[in-house]
């Protein structure tokens, strides 16, 4: 395999050019984090975007941050909080749950695979806080769109378009994202010892309240106790996260712990403590060093305890939910990814949608890794790519046979 390690956008250009005119496909990758997710791409070629990086520009009073593509996301987050600020939409780390190294991922595979945590309720995902970009389409061709501000365009929003296309649409070269400040405090109650059925009406109790919830999450046993090093314990927990300055968070904390006193056995987790474990339950760190095929499955709330319940009825799964809209990661205990089966128990309890994130190579081969999109989204994706890539140059096979 020949790997390209261009060191600037025009390096990149004239490697996506040169692929054109052979129609030589290209695998694109940043730091290979995320290398795991999707189907295996068959190529000769590789476009490694490792070398192209370094902030371009930071303007913390206008909130405005862009980098080239192959910057790590540990150095840009780490210059925020130098300045009080944050990524708000806190994009998971998944090279541990995936076999590989922490903070290995970089901000342009941030948006390319459209990445969120657990304030994903609130805060949304990459696509909603992207403001621009510079990117090399199939075609060979440069282009940016978007810019420093928020502008209401007609026709395709490209930036978004971005989000999610892993690698299939353009080459990222150089990204800027609208960036926020940090929480002056956060506070975390669990409710203890809680059934998957009432820590979902808990949670939607919470989350339909004036407490400005920003997170929520149910730990079912034993997934609670591969958290905050086995300090959570044994009892099942219920977490909901609340965030702003310190007395607007004392005060909803308050009313939370008034509102759910029927719900079980109250405990605040607070200083470092709380951040630490969403971080952990952003990377999926329960499901961490095993090679169990793993779901990432989002379907309506109210529905979601129900699906699984039902699917343990017919094989050995664990799961935990990070309730950033109904989210669930399901594993699956017999090394089997069962396709067939999440997909069938995830339409009959209301409809969703599931990614398989962790497979073996053989599986992601043979099972469609995405869920299959609806006629109409299928008939847009098709002309987006005929669009950007009609050659079927970049990263061919990622997300579909």
């Amino acid at each position: 395999m020949t790997t390209f390690t261009p060191a600037t956008a025009e390096d990149v250009l004239a490697t996506v050019q040169w692929a054109v005119a052979d129609e030589a496909p290209l695998e694109i990758l940043g730091h290979g984090s995320k290398r795991a997710i999707g189907r295996p791409v068959q190529t000769g070629h590789m476009l490694d975007l490792s070398k192209l990086g370094g902030i371009t520009l930071y303007e913390p009073e206008e909130l405005v941050l862009s980098a080239r593509a192959g910057t790590p996301l540990a150095e840009i987050e780490a210059l925020l909080a130098a300045h009080g600020q944050q990524l708000a939409f806190e994009p998971a780390d998944y090279g541990p749950l995936l076999g590989g190294e922490a903070e290995r991922g970089t901000i342009g595979g941030v948006l390319a695979t459209n990445l969120s945590g657990p304030r994903r309720l609130k805060a949304g995902a990459a696509r909603d806080h992207i403001l621009g970009v510079h990117a090399v389409s199939g075609r060979g061709e440069a282009f940016k769109s978007g810019g420093r501000v928020v502008k209401n365009v007609t026709g395709y929003d490209l930036p978004k378009a971005m989000a999610n296309s892993w690698g299939t649409l353009a080459v990222l070269t150089d990204v800027t994202f609208k960036v926020l400040p940090a929480a002056q405090t956060e506070v975390t109650l669990a409710i203890r010892g809680l059934l998957d059925e009432h820590a979902a009406a808990a949670m939607a109790l919470a989350l339909g309240s004036n407490a400005e919830v920003s997170s929520a999450a149910h730990l079912p046993y034993p997934v609670v106790t591969r958290l905050a090093e086995g300090h959570l314990g044994r009892e099942a927990a219920t977490l909901l996260r609340v965030e702003g300055f310190g007395p607007s968070v004392a005060y909803r904390i308050g009313k939370l712990k008034d509102l759910l006193k029927d719900a079980g056995p109250l405990e605040e987790i607070s200083g470092e403590a709380s951040p630490a474990l969403w971080r952990e339950i952003r990377d999926c760190v329960p499901f961490v060093g095993s090679d169990r095929p793993l779901w990432r499955v989002s379907m309506a709330p109210a529905d979601g305890h129900r699906m699984v319940m039902a699917l343990r009825m017919q094989t050995a799964v664990e799961a935990f939910y990070d309730w950033q809209g109904g989210l669930i990661w399901l594993s699956m205990a017999h090394g089997e990814p069962e396709a067939d089966l999440v997909r069938a128990m995830i339409r009959k309890f209301g409809g969703g949608h599931a990614t398989l994130m962790r497979a073996s190579e053989a599986q992601r081969a043979a099972l469609p890794v995405f869920e299959s999109p609806s006629p109409a989204l299928a008939a847009l994706a098709a002309r987006l790519k005929a669009e950007f890539d009609p050659k079927n140059i970049l990263n061919p096979g990622r997300m579909a046979a």
